[in-house]
């Protein structure tokens, strides 16, 4: 059995995510709407993003019971984590083993910090348009950490 493409009509397999023809979407994104607590839902979600309200939007209802905040607070929170851990064993490598070379190793971080500010603002924008994009290492984890609520 094959789908059909509503802008373009071509035929499609039923496991197709996207047109091959137009490109379209064919599988609707579920967007977070409506309000929890006093804040829009996608305002939460991406104020999650910064580390002070991960504690409160955690902590206090009814932040702490909507799935959307609580699944981009731990996203966050696992981000934040993971670029602490790397850093931290570049520089360990760097100084304990004097395997990468200073300079090196300044490159190194830096290049690290601009690829989490980079995924951090991608993330921010995820959350304002109301979507649950998940990362790679960290997303399911905080998927199902979300879903606890």
């Amino acid at each position: 059995m094959t789908a059909i493409c509503p802008q373009c009509e071509a035929s499609l397999p039923d496991d197709a995510v996207f047109c091959a023809e137009c490109g379209a979407g064919l599988r609707p994104v579920e967007r977070a709407h409506g309000k929890v607590g006093g804040l829009p839902e996608i305002a939460a979600g991406a104020l999650a993003y910064c580390v002070a309200p991960i504690v409160v939007f955690l902590t206090v209802a009814p932040y702490s019971r909507n799935r959307f905040v609580r699944f981009h607070c731990f996203q966050c929170a696992g981000l934040l984590l993971g670029v602490i851990v790397a850093i931290a064993l570049l520089w360990l490598l760097g100084s304990v083993l004097g395997l990468i070379p200073v300079l090196a190793l300044l490159l190194i971080s830096t290049l690290a910090g601009l690829a989490f500010f980079v995924t951090w603002a991608v993330m921010v924008v995820k959350a304002l348009q109301g979507e649950m994009l998940k990362l790679p290492l960290v997303g399911d984890f905080a998927e199902s950490q979300a879903a606890i609520a």
